[in-house]
């Protein structure tokens, strides 16, 4: 009789033991299925991505094949490929100048960014359109900023900004994504713009660290 007890005990536990191991992998899968599913469809370039991705990816659309450049190309797993890209852009800060209606557009759009990760300085140029920071960063968006206005004169100042706020994200991408990550709790729209210009800079103190690509 206490052998059977044993035995009834032992089929009893084996059986709540699997109930339970069942009721876990429902669980695990039911989180797993809910965290696939959760993307966010951003504007301005940025495509369903989690809140914790918002690194832009292929060939820019307007200009990245008359340059040759990706986006791509600037990541911490190939530093030497990312400088040459970084340099390509630089060499239109020193080489085009910009007079008139659109160097007033130069000014408007660079007052707008900065590279707070790295110099700490409050915009990437100065009210009179100067350099306002030294770093590598800082150097090709302004370069890409006037070749745009060049090349592309139809683009407007926003959408130029959209473009320097992509290349930004690319040089700081931990520290952006921690800013996608309080934008997204506070409801704001995850654009390029709201992400990397001076419109909520600061927003994510105390939560920006990590990698950095390029050079200061």
């Amino acid at each position: 009789m206490k052998k059977e007890s044993i035995i009834i005990s032992l089929i009893i536990a084996a059986v709540l033991l699997t109930v339970f191991n069942q009721f876990q992998i429902l669980k695990v899968n039911s989180y797993l299925q809910n965290s696939n599913s959760f993307t966010t469809g951003l504007a301005t370039g940025v495509k369903s991505v989690n809140a914790l991705d918002v690194v832009p990816k292929g060939i820019p659309e307007v200009y990245g094949k008359e340059l040759g450049i990706n986006y791509d190309e600037i990541s911490v797993n190939n530093p030497q490929k990312a400088d040459l890209t970084i340099r390509k852009l630089a060499l239109f800060d020193n080489s085009i100048n910009l007079d008139g209606d659109l160097l007033e557009r130069y000014i408007q759009i660079t007052n707008s960014i900065s590279c707070e990760y790295c110099c700490g300085a409050e915009a990437i140029t100065f009210s009179n359109g100067q350099a306002a920071c030294g770093c590598a960063h800082s150097y090709a968006m302004r370069g890409l900023a006037k070749y745009l206005l060049t090349k592309h004169p139809e683009m407007t100042n926003d959408e130029i900004l959209n473009e320097l706020g992509k290349w930004k994200t690319l040089f700081f991408p931990d520290s952006i994504n921690a800013k996608a990550q309080i934008l997204k709790e506070n409801n704001i729209e995850l654009s390029y713009i709201n992400l990397a210009s001076n419109k909520y800079r600061g927003i994510e103190q105390g939560n920006a660290q990590g990698s950095m690509v390029g050079g200061c």
